[in-house]
Formats: structure tokens, C-alpha cells, sequence
């Protein structure tokens, strides 16, 4: 039997941008969602506009009811304030679940430059120009590319001694069309399945550098970042594997106090209406797809944060948890 909520609801969701996979979910969400609320039941989706720090804010200071953010690997930092939280600490979120999605972060270079490991690019020292994420406060792809590059003995200081710099945009979408108008040296993004990589890769227009093995131990042992090698013909000029560095997963979050049965229903929404989204996306390979698919319920109910009560409670009566 579908849960059915007598009383209406007016929520705010904060997606992405307003064009890419947030937004498509948010919508998902508040028309299933809607459909089992009382009558008067509205929900409003809400842009961002920076690199996507301010959906959490908006969620802890309760002045929206749920955001979408990622990489799900960076989130826990956000409870304590740690990482580029600090100052901001959001000790109120809790998950509703979690989306998958298989990404990685990677840096690639113009072929023309001859550079094939990140062990030439530190040896030849070259002015590079990168197009990335902006590294302001805001933006997870920013923070995290710089930690990545820092790792491999590459910081800002020594990019900038060198006679580089970093090309800043705040859509990924922006880094990798600057790279295939031949405006940069180098790019280093997430996304990676996107078919704006794909083009940039096996056009030969950028040579993917794979991440080394003690600057992926680094990072996870310093924040908790895991490794997430790409297989050998992920594109087709890709001959072995590429080792990279994780940016997976999407995080449904609410606050704590969040009415339990609101919680409730748009938990069972999201696993029980799964089909809906994961329509949306079958058009693509499930390795080209920024939703991956099938989505797994018992790997939704295994966020990064704790799960909501009213979560818990829906997971439990699917059998999904303990």
C-alpha cells in the first residue's frame, strides 16, 4: 500500500544550476512526493548559483527543507566543520539517501606538450594554463582539484612559480569547452562521463594523466578521499587503466527536525519511484550515464551521513536495514 499524507506541504529543494542532474531529480521528487501529500501540497525548486556550499548552509540555518549535493566523500566533513567547512559547520544534516553516480577527478593535458605522467609534468615545470573549478570558499570540484594537485607535489605556489595558472569557471561544463576550444593547457575536472570528456579524450585533443598511486594513498589518508581507477577502454583510446581519484555519489539531505512523516514519504519516493529517474537516463550506457543505474535500494539506504529518522524507519520496513 503507498503511504498518503492528509496534510499539504510547501517544501524548497535546492538542485543544481537550473540545467543539469539536480534539478532533473529535485523534479522527480516533488511530483511524486506531491502526489501523496494533501491537496495544497507545493514544492519549490531553488537554483544555485556559486559552487554548491550554499545548499547546505540553506538546509542547516532550516531556510530549505532538502538539497542535492556531491561528492558524498567530502559531506561528513560538513558535520564538524572541518575541511573547507571550516566556520560552517552544518551538525543538523541528516541523509535521506544516497544516488549513485561513478565519477572521477582528472587531470589532462594538451598532447602537443609531450607530457605523459604527473612525474615529466614535475620534472618539465611548464606554464600551464588549467581550466578548473573555482577554488573560492564555495565550490567542491574546486577544492577538491586543488587538494588533488597539492597531493602530487603540485600546489598553487609552485603552479604559479612555474608561470601557471588556473583558468576558473564554476560549471565543469565551462572547463571542458575551454579545453576543446584550444583556450587552456590542460583541464582538470569531474564529470567524466560526460560526452564533453569523451570528445576532448579520443579526439586526441587531451592526453589524460593517471594519478599516482602515493598521491591517491595521501589523499585518503589525509581526508578520507578514495581512489577510483577508470578501466582500460573506458574511452577507446584508453589502453590500460587510469588510476583517478573518486568523485562519486549524490546525497539527499534534510535537516534532523524535519517532520518524521515527511522524511518518511519522500525516503520511500526516491527508492519506490526509482524506475521514474532511472527512465530518464537509460537513453546512455550505465558508464556514460551521470545517474548510474540500476539503482540499488540497499546501497541508497548506506549514505555518508546518518539517515534521517523518518528514513530509517522507511528502510527498515523495506527490510533494507537492520
Amino acid at each position: 500500500m503507498q503511504p498518503a499524507l492528509s496534510r499539504s506541504y510547501h517544501l524548497r529543494f535546492v538542485g543544481d544550476w537550473g540545467q543539469a542532474n539536480f534539478h532533473r531529480i529535485c523534479s522527480w521528487l516533488c511530483e511524486e512526493f506531491c502526489k501523496r501529500a494533501g491537496p495544497r501540497s507545493r514544492v519549490a525548486i531553488w537554483s544555485i548559483r556559486a559552487g554548491g556550499i550554499e545548499a547546505i548552509d540553506l538546509v542547516q540555518e532550516g531556510e530549505v527543507d532538502l538539497c542535492l549535493v556531491t561528492p558524498a566523500m567530502l559531506m561528513p566533513a560538513a558535520l564538524t566543520g572541518q575541511s573547507i567547512f571550516q566556520g560552517r559547520a552544518a551538525p543538523n544534516l541528516r541523509s535521506l539517501a544516497v544516488l549513485p553516480q561513478n565519477d572521477r577527478m582528472v587531470l589532462a593535458l594538451r598532447p602537443d606538450l609531450g607530457i605523459r605522467s604527473f612525474e615529466e609534468l614535475r620534472g618539465r615545470r611548464p606554464a600551464l594554463r588549467i581550466a578548473t573549478s573555482r577554488n573560492d570558499g564555495t565550490n567542491f570540484i574546486g577544492h577538491v582539484s586543488r587538494l588533488f594537485m597539492a597531493a602530487h607535489g603540485i600546489d598553487e605556489a609552485t603552479l604559479a612559480a612555474w608561470g601557471g595558472s588556473y583558468v576558473e569557471d564554476t560549471n565543469p561544463r565551462d572547463s571542458l569547452a575551454r579545453m576543446e576550444a584550444g583556450e587552456v593547457d590542460g583541464v582538470l575536472q569531474e564529470a567524466i562521463m560526460t560526452p564533453w570528456w569523451a570528445r576532448i579524450v579520443e579526439s586526441g585533443q587531451a592526453v589524460p594523466l593517471s594519478a599516482e598511486p602515493s598521491a591517491l594513498a595521501r589523499l585518503h589518508a589525509d581526508h578520507g578521499f578514495p581512489a577510483n581507477p577508470l578501466p582500460a577502454g573506458y574511452w577507446k583510446n584508453l589502453e590500460t587503466p587510469l588510476q583517478a581519484l573518486d568523485f562519486s555519489d549524490f546525497l539527499v539531505l534534510v535537516r534532523d527536525d524535519m517532520d518524521e512523516e515527511v522524511a518518511h514519504l519522500l525516503t520511500w519516493c526516491l527508492v519506490e519511484t526509482r524506475e521514474a529517474i532511472e527512465r530518464q537516463y537509460r537513453h546512455l550506457p550505465p558508464q556514460r550515464s551521470p545517474l548510474s543505474y540500476p539503482i540499488d535500494p540497499a546501497r541508497m539506504a548506506r549514505p555518508s551521513i546518518a539517515l534521517h529518522a523518518g528514513a530509517q524507519r522507511y528502510y527498515r520496513e523495506a527490510g533494507l536495514l537492520g
